[in-house]
């Protein structure tokens, strides 16, 4: 990374961390674009430079978020379905404690200020809905599906689906205070079995790369 890009990535990260700060304190209803900026001493076109709009600046890792999924897809090793790519990084994730998980017991601020903001809760929905469709869009590209064809953004629908569902099981222990760990290890138990009969009931998903 050169000089320049370090700089700007200090600054998204000032910026994020700043308002973050401003909205576990207030609220995320309650503080604007201008404070954030007067916060972190720059102008509030800076803040818009570098994030478009308020939820952005709360969910700065979005990106890659919603890319997640069809990047594992795009990913996985050969002989691999799509499933079974989802469910051991799925399972990678917990071990490892994702930061994106939010597994923790300080993640529980985090999701409060969700809760608390009918904004955020719709982008977090929003934040879902594109993560099933870049993984549809890789599904299709994989099997040759067609833009009619419907199958690839069901099975989509299916996985990304059940992905998303682990991840408000997290949030639910979390926020309801259960330590992170006892959060773990059912949450674990819950999405290998949920994804193995996922995975037998969807054996039609093409397996990896080199077996297409």
């Amino acid at each position: 990374m050169g000089l320049r890009e370090a700089k700007k990535q200090q600054t998204r990260t000032l910026l994020a961390d700043t308002a973050m700060g401003l909205f576990v304190d207030r609220g995320f209803e309650q503080v604007t674009v201008a404070e954030v900026a007067r916060a972190a001493g720059v102008s509030a076109n800076t803040v818009f430079n570098y994030f478009p709009t308020k939820e952005d600046l709360f969910f700065d890792r979005q990106d890659a978020v919603i890319a997640h999924l069809a990047t594992v897809v795009r990913e996985r090793p050969a002989g691999v379905s799509a499933v079974e790519a989802v469910r051991a990084d799925l399972l990678a994730g917990l071990a490892v404690g994702e930061p994106t998980f939010g597994l923790s017991a300080e993640a529980a601020v985090f999701w409060r200020v969700v809760a608390e903001s009918p904004a955020l809760r719709a982008r977090l929905l929003e934040l879902g809905e594109r993560a099933e469709a870049a993984l549809a869009a890789a599904l299709a590209e994989e099997s040759g599906a067609g833009p009619d064809d419907p199958l690839p953004r069901i099975l989509a629908g299916a996985v990304a689906g059940a992905h998303r569902a682990v991840m408000a099981e997290i949030r639910r222990g979390i926020v309801a205070g259960v330590p992170a760990e006892t959060v773990r290890a059912r949450v674990e138990a819950a999405a290998e079995e949920a994804f193995g009969l996922l995975g037998s009931g969807l054996d039609r998903l093409p397996a990896g790369p080199a077996t297409r």
